[in-house]
């Protein structure tokens, strides 16, 4: 039987049989409900017959924040628009409260009259509160300038841009908030993709002869990353140069920050596109220097740079340090690095990640404990770039997504149609997890490029038990990058508050650690982005707990 036919025979299967046990071949892990919930919304990459613009096959992204602090996660997702002829202007973003009560989900369109709505080349977002006042700003990525929206309470966005002097005019991708100086403010910063015009643009065929996109190699153009640092009265200054960000360029799609050496200073990660990927590990005196290569993280196992999508971190393998998982190309396998003091090896193929991931495209990606059970599964947001002969949909460019169900060793087992409900196709880009309804179980939202967003509600049967956690500084603030440990039967297990990973997209800051069937994560731990450790004993599971920094011991 053919891959494309065992797939689609799979999801009969799935469709069929709804009542399995958790991780079965038949068991629903999703249910897609965007339509249903108010969540409409459909990409536009702006593509006209016989034309093909690079960055209309890239956007765009999705993120996930309480934008009117009423405790519920709202969901902003990014446009793209119609690229005109010597523009590259058009659709508005839109920001959907979450109205959802009584277990259902449920949102609303805030409208033009919220401020968020803006109308570049969208491409992603970055969400954290850079000014301090408590309510989650938005910075979003565009061909052309990008736009810093801050957040003047219940759900109203102002552009403030020109002031902050973070209007970076490049191609940008994914973008992330972190205090890299330990100041105690959120600096940014930006990946870029290509130095790319319309005037410049290339055509390029595949291998039938048809037009199709260019490979990013085609236009040897990479571009430098930005690194704004925030002076703490509302402006940045680029310190690209001083830092070290800007000594080599690169084609940047994808970002992480993390402590990956465990010396108290927050590293960089970018996923770059054909070209090696770049580890900027934090000196700690204001500047970076890329370590991918020494590291091990640069290429794959066999020296191979790879198409650098999404990224995922998390501690996979519960040994405190933080893993990296880098989404490819078709034809590549994904990339998984485990870390070992700052020390990265090339897992791919030992944890089942080889052979599953190469046929698609990932993109949007996360390593999330989906089903409770104190492992970490991995989600994929699949679809091409180029177009290929075997067809999911009648779009050319869509292909189904992936879901693996992840276990000891590490080791990750795929579960047929992405645990979907019913067949849901698309071209996935950008990917943001979070727990939407408040049930202690990871929702996503997909954003997919010229079609529907999904919203695919996390309804696995049979999920272990959960405690949640809200990091949060003295004054109530969410802290990116406060790490928790805790002891969950016989295992130690760390995670990290961090909003910026996936592709092009921003996630919930609040933990979720699934306890299998445990009810009590103990012995827990928290150390704070500033360096200081605090111990809050144990904590009972069904609930997020508020743990607030200088509250512990």
């Amino acid at each position: 039987m053919s891959g494309t036919a065992c797939r689609l025979a799979n999801l009969g299967l799935l469709l069929a049989c709804t009542g399995c046990d958790s991780g079965g071949a038949g068991t629903r892990w999703f249910a897609e409900v965007a339509f249903d919930a108010g969540l409409e919304f459909h990409h536009h990459s702006g593509h006209e017959p016989g034309r093909f613009w690079m960055p209309e096959i890239m956007g765009g992204g999705a993120a996930l924040l309480d934008a009117d602090g009423d405790g519920r996660l709202d969901v902003y997702l990014v446009q793209s628009g119609t690229p005109a002829a010597g523009s590259l202007a058009g659709g508005a973003n839109r920001l959907f409260l979450n109205r959802s009560e009584g277990g259902g989900l449920s949102f609303e369109d805030a409208g033009p009259h919220s401020g968020a709505g803006d109308e570049g080349y969208g491409m992603g977002v970055a969400t954290g509160d850079f000014d301090g006042d408590g309510d989650v700003d938005l910075y979003v990525t565009n061909y052309g300038p990008n736009v810093l929206l801050t957040n003047e309470g219940e759900g109203r966005f102002r552009d403030v841009t020109q002031r902050a002097g973070v209007g970076d005019a490049g191609w940008g991708t994914s973008a992330a908030f972190v205090d890299y100086d330990r100041d105690g403010l959120l600096d940014l910063f930006v990946t870029n993709y290509l130095d790319w015009t319309v005037e410049g643009e290339l055509t390029c065929h595949d291998k039938l002869g048809r037009r199709d996109y260019c490979n990013p190699d085609n236009y040897r153009s990479p571009a430098f990353d930005v690194l704004y640092r925030n002076e703490g009265d509302g402006r940045f200054s680029d310190v690209s140069r001083e830092s070290g960000i800007a000594s080599k360029p690169g084609t940047g799609l994808g970002v992480a920050c993390a402590d990956f050496d465990g010396d108290g200073w927050i590293d960089v990660f970018v996923a770059n596109d054909l070209m090696p990927d770049v580890l900027w590990r934090n000196q700690g005196d204001g500047r970076f220097v890329d370590v991918a290569v020494s590291a091990g993280c640069a290429v794959d196992e066999y020296g191979t740079s790879k198409a650098g999508m999404g990224v995922g971190v998390a501690d996979v393998d519960d040994d405190g340090d933080p893993d990296l998982l880098v989404g490819n190309l078709n034809g590549q396998s994904d990339s998984f690095f485990l870390n070992a003091d700052g020390r990265f090896a090339d897992r791919t193929h030992i944890a089942g990640l080889g052979s599953v991931s190469r046929p698609f495209t990932r993109f949007g990606l996360g390593l999330v404990d989906f089903d409770g059970d104190g492992h970490l599964d991995l989600f994929e947001a699949n679809g091409r770039v180029n177009m290929q002969g075997n067809d999911y949909s009648g779009d050319p460019y869509a292909e189904p997504d992936l879901l693996m169900r992840g276990g000891a060793g590490p080791r990750f087992t795929e579960v047929p149609g992405a645990g979907l409900d019913r067949a849901a196709v698309g071209s996935g880009r950008g990917a943001a997890f979070g727990d939407l309804d408040d049930d202690g179980a990871t929702d996503v939202v997909v954003v997919n490029r010229d079609g529907p967003a999904f919203l695919l509600h996390n309804v696995v049967a049979a999920r272990g038990g959960w405690v949640g956690f809200r990091l949060l500084d003295e004054e109530g603030r969410f802290l990116p990058h406060a790490t928790l440990s805790c002891t969950v039967g016989e295992r130690r297990v760390t995670r990290t508050a961090r909003t910026a990973s996936s592709y092009c997209s921003a996630n919930d800051p609040r933990v979720l650690v699934g306890l299998g069937g445990e009810g009590l994560a103990e012995d827990v731990e928290v150390l704070w982005p500033d360096g200081r450790r605090e111990s809050f004993g144990g904590r009972g599971a069904g609930v997020y707990h508020e743990l607030r920094r200088g509250g512990g011991l």
